[in-house]
């Protein structure tokens, strides 16, 4: 801010663009929406191509309301899809118990149980069995 440049002022002048052309753009949360937990998880496994790792990703619904999103590069290379998917489920359910917890504290308690949705079967057997949670 001391010392602008031409460069700053041409990206000054393109997020302004961006801000005008999409000023009607926006979350549309519905106040009559019930008090239900719902998360979707998904993981694109090695879909980096410089270090084959994969990316997770999540959102949180507080009925039809997203309410937390999230979507992150893995820290490790998994060595299968359902592997990927697993720790993407892992973070999936890390966000759904503090969304949980912060409810609690609010005093707005869920009406049901959090569910998390994965498009994985063998992520959804592993998560279910605790055989494999080693």
């Amino acid at each position: 801010m001391q010392n602008p440049t031409t460069t700053h002022w041409q990206a000054l002048k393109r997020v302004l663009r961006y801000l005008k052309a999409t000023i009607y753009h926006g979350l549309h949360l519905k106040r009559d929406s019930p008090l239900m937990l719902r998360a979707f998880s998904d993981a694109d496994w090695a879909g980096n191509l410089d270090d084959r790792s994969s990316t997770s990703a999540y959102i949180v619904y507080l009925g039809s309301n997203p309410i937390s999103w999230s979507s992150k590069k893995q820290k490790t290379i998994a060595r299968s899809s359902t592997e990927a998917e697993y720790r993407a489920v892992a973070s999936t359910a890390s966000e759904l118990a503090w969304v949980h917890a912060l409810l609690h504290e609010l005093h707005q308690c869920p009406s049901s149980t959090p569910t998390i949705l994965c498009d994985n079967i063998g992520t959804t057997y592993a998560c279910a069995n605790p055989v494999f949670h080693s």
